[in-house]
């Protein structure tokens, strides 16, 4: 039995539960309103020590970090090319996400409108916002000869990237000028199992 200790506005979170869903693999939502500290008690912290969600609860074992448990779940899956080479390629993808994207798209969603401060960081914002875009403006580039971003297949590449960016405008991010970005939204939500993150 699969558990997902999971906050429901997360795209960190969300990344999980849309690769469950596309797996097939029924699981228990334990919700963790981080909002109101939840991750910060000390039964979570025993869980995972860094006080952050998504963790996965499996087999006895927790696993933290949105795109080690996605490397996990897609393991000899469909979701995760078979060439060594192209898994290196799914990993260096993951970690520009995690480096290059959702530190600053992500941030600046929830400062906008999860917590409603946009006000309180207005000047950490303008420095958000340029490297966000930064990172769009690399997404983009690739997609314009890819429709995936990995041997032009669906994998957990795109499940990583994927989650923050079909949001992004919730952070103030315009995406109108991004055409292969918007192309590549529709691919990702044709795909089988596909669940909105505002609906799962």
């Amino acid at each position: 039995m699969y558990q997902l200790y999971d906050f429901l506005p997360s795209g960190n979170c969300y990344k999980i539960r849309l690769l469950l869903n596309q797996l097939g693999i029924e699981y228990e939502r334990v919700n963790i309103d981080i909002l109101n500290k939840e991750s910060r008690t000390p039964e979570f912290l025993k869980i995972n020590p860094n006080g952050r969600t998504p963790v996965l609860y499996h087999d006895g074992k927790y696993l933290a970090e949105s795109n080690a448990i996605l490397w996990y779940l897609a393991s000899n899956t469909r979701f995760l090319p078979v060439d060594h080479f192209e898994q290196a390629l799914v990993l260096q993808w993951m970690f520009f996400e995690q480096y290059s994207h959702e530190p600053n798209i992500a941030t600046s969603r929830y400062w906008v409108s999860i917590l409603k401060a946009e006000n309180d960081y207005k000047e950490q914002l303008i420095a958000k916002m340029k490297a966000g875009y930064a990172a769009l403006d690399v997404m983009e580039q690739h997609l314009a000869s890819n429709d995936f971003f990995v041997a032009n297949q669906y994998s957990i590449a795109d499940i990583a990237l994927y989650a923050y960016t079909h949001v992004a405008d919730e952070g103030n991010f315009d995406l109108s000028g991004y055409s292969k970005i918007k192309q590549w939204f529709k691919r990702v939500e044709n795909q089988e199992n596909y669940i909105d993150i505002k609906k799962c």
